[in-house]
């Protein structure tokens, strides 16, 4: 219950931003007593994580205090392994890249080698880190983002698709070993969908369907990012939309991810985009979600392409059953490297108490 308040009023200090909150707003807007808000913000403030920001004028008492969320007390690591990059971005506690070391990563070579170059990066990205107060550590975990499928809670790989050999591995424990600090384990997809989340609280349910060098969906219900009883939820590119079609690397036919990456390499970017439609038509159909958002570097190529081709599918279906209004269909933005930071949300979430586990 201590963490769960103290998590309540971090994550309205961050909303607050730079004007910061008054210890009285805090108490209504978490219903805890000023009592215990005052306990918790001397707490706070002790560990580096509050500051004063100044006193609003007063409306009848005497000036209320300001308090804000103290960005570069802490950060976090967030780190994508892509099949043949690898990106780690230092995130500080308001969400804000300070350190980012792009560099390409054979997902095929030897676990112990990916590992690491992976410790390496973070270790790169680390030195950029304030001083934290004493006993406190500056960064407190790394999150790391890979291709799916995989265990988010004991952070264990299974068959990547092209990359069977990662079945079992425990990547979670190798890398901590590694790096020395706390690990987070999650795909690609449910990392950048937990950044976006946290960075729009409240835009209502939505799917993030990446497209680079593969295909996957991110799921977003009822606020909370949706992993499954078996991090299984959002495998979106391995559903079979052509009977007997063409093969896929995950040993089936006719998958989305084989249809829609058969398109890119034929140059042909609005069946790329047609495909992806419809898959997302299809999700759209079965979660009744309120927004399509589309992500990751093929899409980042040809952006209008890509959403007007999603839209479209999308805007016939509505059309056909009669649906309404259809749901709109956007880019992800916020930042260059939206897996990354969303990465590093797997560290930072529980502090302000808005990731599911």
């Amino acid at each position: 219950m201590r963490h769960h308040n103290a998590a309540l009023v971090l994550d309205l200090l961050r909303g607050a931003g730079a004007d910061g909150i008054s210890r009285l707003e805090l108490a209504e807007r978490t219903g805890l007593t000023p009592q215990a808000v005052s306990k918790i913000t001397a707490r706070l403030r002790a560990e580096g994580l509050a500051a004063e920001a100044g006193r609003r004028a007063s409306t009848g008492g005497k000036p209320r205090t300001v308090l804000r969320l103290v960005p570069d007390a802490r950060y976090a690591v967030g780190l994508h392994l892509d099949r043949d990059e690898l990106t780690a971005v230092l995130v500080d506690l308001a969400g804000t890249p300070v350190a980012v070391r792009s560099a390409p990563l054979d997902f095929g070579a030897p676990a112990a080698d990916v590992v690491a170059g992976a410790a390496d990066a973070v270790a790169e990205v680390s030195a950029a880190a304030a001083a934290a107060p004493e006993n406190s550590p500056a960064v407190l975990g790394v999150g790391v983002a890979v291709p799916g499928p995989l265990d988010h809670r004991d952070g264990v790989l299974h068959r990547v698709t092209g990359f069977p050999q990662w079945d079992g591995f425990p990547l979670r424990e190798a890398l901590a070993a590694r790096t020395g600090l706390p690990v987070s384990v999650d795909k690609d997809t449910n990392a950048a969908a937990l950044g976006l989340a946290l960075r729009d609280p409240g835009e209502g349910d939505f799917a993030y369907l990446h497209l680079g060098t593969g295909l996957g969906a991110g799921l977003v219900l009822g606020g909370a990012l949706h992993r499954g009883a078996r991090t299984g939820a959002g495998e979106f590119g391995h559903q079979t939309l052509q009977l007997d079609g063409p093969p896929c690397g995950c040993g089936g036919r006719g998958c989305i991810e084989a249809l829609c990456l058969a398109a890119v390499d034929r140059g042909d970017v609005a069946e790329a985009a047609r495909v992806l439609g419809a898959g997302a038509a299809n999700l759209v159909a079965l979660l009744d979600i309120d927004r399509v958002v589309l992500g990751g570097r093929t899409v980042a190529a040809h952006e209008d392409a890509y959403v007007r081709g999603v839209r479209a599918v999308i805007e016939e279906r509505a059309r056909r059953e009669g649906a309404g209004t259809p749901v709109p269909v956007a880019v992800a933005g916020g930042g260059d490297h939206p897996v990354a930071e969303g990465a590093a949300h797997l560290v930072l979430g529980p502090l302000f108490g808005r990731t599911a586990e």
